[in-house]
């Protein structure tokens, strides 16, 4: 019998590519979208969902459940990006990054976990990102909120384990989406940033749209949910990407920072 696999922010980027990619290895799949109704084929059915509502985030998962009557995987995905001065960003800015990418997730594996736990088994994958293993400047809110997805992920994962449901850690690294047009820059209220924003959002930027393309990510991920004991974690980046996880861990943080620091125009 095929699974049946949940991935939120099915719209774009990642969640639309992992859904074409699985759906086309023969799994159900459902996705949220916070805007967009129709399916986008007739084998991958839409739900209109907002992950930082839990009322919609419920009746997504109860309107799947009562037409599948399982929910094999969940795929957290849905997310959005803040960039600025940790001085300058907003309240309400702050608030929505996290509220999106760190709530969002928080609000899904509660929706999906008594049908797991009931199934006696299941697979959890939360979207993270390097951002989530080393802190990018000018986007300290962003790198915040997959720095705690990756403590979630390592609590859950212990809680979850007696009940034989998996939790996978995906963190890319810079891939073409329409994750870096929809970034929400805070504009320096001091000024005193703005210069070296600019020109580190302009290195990020550049960065991002000679990444990788999503689909290479999604064939990765399939591969993955085909294992039966994947690893806790993956990095799904190009090697230059993964060598500076690397050179994280084995660094003096102060050489590290300088490196960083170099990558991103700041003297």
């Amino acid at each position: 019998m095929a699974k049946t696999v949940l991935i939120t922010g099915i719209s774009s980027g990642f969640g639309k590519a992992i859904a074409e990619e699985l759906a086309s290895s023969g799994y159900n799949v459902y996705g949220f979208s916070r805007k967009q109704k129709e399916d986008l084929t007739s084998k991958i059915k839409v739900l209109q969902a907002d992950v930082t509502d839990v009322s919609s985030v419920k009746k997504g998962v109860e309107t799947l459940f009562n037409q599948e009557g399982k929910i094999d995987i969940l795929i957290n995905n849905a997310g959005m990006g803040i960039s600025g001065s940790i001085e300058d960003s907003s309240t309400e800015a702050i608030r929505l990054q996290m509220e999106t990418n760190f709530m969002g997730y928080v609000n899904m594996i509660q929706a999906v976990l008594p049908t797991m736990r009931s199934q006696k088994g299941g697979t959890i994958v939360n979207i993270s990102s390097i951002g989530g293993l080393m802190g990018l400047p000018y986007q300290g809110f962003y790198a915040a909120s997959k720095f705690a997805i990756e403590g979630l992920s390592e609590s859950l994962r212990m809680e979850l384990s007696p009940f034989k449901i998996k939790v996978v850690v995906i963190q890319p690294g810079d891939f073409l989406t329409s994750f870096t047009s929809n970034r929400q820059p805070e504009r320096s209220s001091t000024g005193a940033y703005q210069e070296q924003f600019d020109k580190t959002l302009s290195l990020i930027e550049k960065d991002e749209k000679g990444g990788l393309k999503p689909a290479y990510l999604a064939k990765k991920l399939a591969k993955i949910l085909n294992k039966k004991n994947p690893c806790h974690s993956y990095i799904i980046a190009t090697l230059e990407q993964k060598m500076a996880v690397v050179l994280k861990r084995i660094l003096p943080g102060s050489w590290f920072s300088a490196i960083l620091s170099d990558h991103y125009g700041i003297k």
